[in-house]
Parts: structure tokens; sequence; C-alpha cells
């Protein structure tokens, strides 16, 4: 009986000790990350733009990165309610927690099962099935404004045949979705998401309306920041095509800045826009919109008990 306790008192440490070890790998790894972008060799001489932004700009990029993951923070209370109420502590703790553990993961896929952790083993499939809910919702909106933006912008014409790909692709799909709807695959169907009631759905359509908005009116505050002149409609119509192009290109979550930068370079590039202001904005957006809260996710991720049985 002895031997037997003592086996399981070792079973337990060797437990906690491999959960600190993954706990500080992932943040280790996720202040790797941001070393490694600012030590690129493409990084931004941040000399070069200090004489743009003074406090009162940064206290207003400050607001909007705070508002935009207030809005995410209480779309994914608003999901979890379905089945569970949860304080605005405990949903930022678990999306700030989440996407600091998810950065190296291809699309963010290990959001998943990160969420998951801190909810009984029951409510996981449930979980999975609530964040792909809110994961689509604010890619159907991407897609939506991506379209607007194509149509409003100067590159409508260049772009135009993949606008009639798109169209023809979602004529073809919503058919097949219908008729698809009862077939599950790993518990999950069609049925399940649309099973919800029509105010769950229409809330979770505004929350990601809105913080679509907040990052999108970010970026054009600091075109006027960086005195790019241009008019508001081809400036947010660029906004929408760019982040609708980045995010259909799949990545990994850390190399986002790469890809959005990208993206970004080619499409203002064509605007007459310098590409060092292009660089620069790109890297402000991801130092506020995606370092501060991992940095702040860090701390949940070392914070992170299992629940107990």
């Amino acid at each position: 009986m002895t031997t037997f306790v003592a086996m399981i008192a070792i079973s337990h440490k060797a437990k906690q000790f491999f959960l600190v070890t993954i706990k500080l790998l992932i943040v280790s790894g996720a202040i790797y990350y941001i070393y490694w972008h600012f030590n690129d060799d493409k990084k931004i001489d941040f000399n070069q733009i200090e004489g743009y932004l003074s406090f009162k700009t940064l206290l207003i990029l400050t607001t909007f990165s705070c508002l935009n993951w207030v809005l995410e923070i209480f779309k994914w209370r608003h999901l979890v309610s379905s089945f569970k109420n949860i304080s605005f502590f405990e949903a930022m703790e678990q999306s700030l927690g989440s996407l600091t553990a998810s950065i190296f993961t291809p699309n963010r896929i290990g959001e998943y099962g990160a969420k998951a952790l801190y909810f009984p083993k029951e409510n996981t499939k449930q979980i999975v099935l609530l964040n792909f809910i809110g994961n689509s919702s604010q890619m159907l909106i991407t897609t939506l404004f991506g379209l607007i933006g194509i149509l409003i912008s100067d590159f409508k014409f260049e772009v135009f045949n993949w606008f009639l790909i798109l169209a023809l692709i979602v004529i073809i799909c919503l058919p097949l979705l219908y008729f698809a709807r009862n077939i599950e695959i790993y518990g999950f169907s069609i049925r399940k998401i649309i099973s919800f009631s029509f105010d769950f759905h229409r809330n979770n359509l505004w929350f990601s309306i809105m913080r679509y908005l907040v990052f999108s009116f970010q970026f054009l505050y600091l075109l006027s920041i960086f005195q790019i002149k241009m008019d508001f409609t081809t400036a947010i119509g660029t906004i929408f095509t760019m982040y609708f192009l980045a995010s259909i290109i799949p990545t990994i979550h850390f190399l986002d800045v790469a890809v959005k930068g990208s993206v970004a370079l080619f499409l203002f590039g064509q605007l007459g826009v310098d590409d060092w202001k292009v660089a620069a904005i790109i890297s402000i957006m991801w130092l506020f919109n995606l370092v501060l809260p991992l940095l702040i996710g860090s701390i949940f991720v070392l914070k992170y008990k299992p629940l107990k049985k």
C-alpha cells in the first residue's frame, strides 16, 4: 500500500513538472518570437518613425487595441454563455492564454485545444464548436468587407475575376451545405451550428463586425499619422482588400505580420506609398494588437492550473 501511494505521488510530481515545462516552453517561445521580429534583418528603424508618434498618438493606438481585445473577450464570453456563464476575467484569461499557446500553430488551430483545457472534458466538443463558430464569423465578416473593398478600391479591375470565382464558389457551396446539414463528422454537423438561436448568431456577428471595424480604422488612423495622402474610399477599400487577401493565405500565426506586411506592401505600393511607411504601420499594428496581448497571455499561461477532477 505504501509503495502504491508513493507511485501516485511520483506520478503527480511528474505531471506537475511536465506542465511547468510546457508552460515555460510556450512563454519562452512567445518571448523569442518578439525578440526574433525586432532583430530580423528587415527590422523597422524606430528612430525613423519616432517623429510621427506622440504621447497622444500612442494613447489613441492603445485605446484602439484595448477596444479590439475587449470586444473579442466579450465575444468569447457570449459564445460560452450558450451553456455556461463566465466572468469577463475568465473570458480574458481563456482568450489571451489560448492566443499565447497557439502562436506557433497553423492558423491558430492550437487555440481550439487551449480553450478546451479551461473546461471539463465532457465540454471539449462544445468548446471546439463554439470556437469554430467564433472564428468562422470573423472570417465571414473579413470576406464580406473584403469584397466591398475590392469593389470600391482601385484594384477592382485587376481582381474582378477573383471576385467572380469566389461568388461562383458561394453559389455552389450554399446548396451543398443545405443538403449536408445532417452529416456528422466527429460529432459536428451544420445542423448543430444552426441549432443555436437567431439572437446568438446575430450578437456573435455584431461582435465580429465591431472588432473588424476597430482594427480597420486603427490602420486608417495610422495612415493619417504617417501623412499618407489618399481619399477615404481608396484608403478603406485597400485596407479591406488587404485583410481579406491576408486572411485566405494559410500561415502560422507568428508569421502573420510577415504575410500582412507583404500584402500591404504590394497593395499600397501600387498607390505610390513609401514602403518604409507601410512596413512601419504593419509593425505598429503587430506591436499593439498581438505583442501586448501576447505578454498578458503569457502571465495567464504561467498561472494556469489544470481543472480538478
